[in-house]
């Protein structure tokens, strides 16, 4: 087997399209996780209490 331009260039592309594929699961896997919820409800209201009135 003869190592290509080619050949290393779709092996390349085909390792980066499984690799971002299952980082995206991943992401996704963790973002709905049930556990977590209430860390990121904490997360998304802790912004809106830090607040204390309007920037002068």
């Amino acid at each position: 087997m003869e190592l290509t331009h080619a050949f290393t260039s779709a092996i390349a592309k085909s390792f980066g399209l499984f690799y971002l594929i299952a980082l995206s699961i991943g992401v996704t896997v963790y973002a709905f996780w049930p556990s977590l919820g209430k860390r990121f409800d904490k997360a998304a209201k802790s912004i809106l209490d830090d607040e204390d009135g309007p920037c002068r």
